[in-house]
């Protein structure tokens, strides 16, 4: 167990004018315990055209991105882990998240990934599949478990708070547990392979 605090970003997916994400990512966000400092990243803040770079950043890390993306390729490598707050859109998750992580290679590399969804009748569970087979092609850990809205807009009230949280808090204790674990061996692998 890490002495210290993990590194956690909580990155809310969707920039659409109206989005719920802000609210499941501030539930999330109070469902952490100090073992993990929280970073909640907006991606409606960042600039993420949807141009990749010529070359991918699989094989220049470096490669030079507009300069309102600094701050948020910046926050993405100080973190541990990461907490990925979707919807579902058409079956899949947004294309703003898409192009965050298209944009960057090296932040994800070795980390460890969990999932909040929230839609209509999925709770975001198919953008949740879609994001599993992505972050493994960039050698990202994904846990297993994950917290599902289904039909949000009747769990939250109009203040944001969840109208019978019991289950859901239990599902995110669980997914933590999970992500703690798996980021703090991660941590230390990756800390072995820089003293190797």
């Amino acid at each position: 167990m890490s002495a210290q605090p993990l590194k956690l970003a909580i990155i809310i997916g969707s920039v659409r004018e109206g989005r719920f994400g802000p609210v499941v990512a501030n539930w999330i966000a109070e469902q952490v315990d100090d073992r993990f400092d929280v970073d909640v990243i907006d991606l409606a803040e960042a600039e993420l055209p949807a141009a990749l770079p010529p070359v991918p950043p699989a094989i220049d890390p470096d490669t030079p991105r507009p300069a309102g993306m600094a701050e948020l390729t910046e926050r993405l490598a100080a973190a541990d882990a990461y907490l990925v707050v979707t919807p579902d859109y058409n079956r899949s998750y947004p294309a703003a998240l898409k192009s965050a992580i298209d944009w960057h290679y090296t932040q994800w590399d070795a980390k460890t990934i969990g999932f909040v969804g929230y839609s209509g009748a999925s709770g975001g569970l198919l953008a949740i599949e879609h994001l599993r087979q992505v972050f493994n092609e960039l050698n990202a850990h994904t846990v297993r478990n994950y917290v599902s809205f289904p039909r949000y807009y009747l769990l939250f009230d109009e203040d944001g708070r969840l109208r019978e949280p019991a289950e859901f808090e239990e599902a995110a204790g669980a997914m933590l547990d999970q992500l703690h674990w798996w980021a703090s061996a991660l941590v230390t692998a990756r800390s072995a392979q820089v003293a190797a």
